[in-house]
């Protein structure tokens, strides 16, 4: 959970650039953050249910 809050933070500067080759970054950084919240939430919720839904099972 750490790991991937600094990420997306580390992430932030990369949405507000303004420089040349700003709209490269901004959409590349979209992209990983968006991954980064969807693979934490799978990761903390689905992950999880998986579990205990196969081990209901057996």
């Amino acid at each position: 959970m750490m790991t991937a809050t600094i990420a997306l933070l580390g992430l932030v500067p990369f949405l507000f650039a303004n420089g040349p080759g700003s709209e490269v970054q901004k959409t590349l950084a979209i992209v990983v953050i968006g991954g980064l919240i969807t693979s934490t939430l799978l990761t903390l919720v689905m992950l999880p249910t998986l579990y205990r839904w196969f081990e209901e099972k057996r």
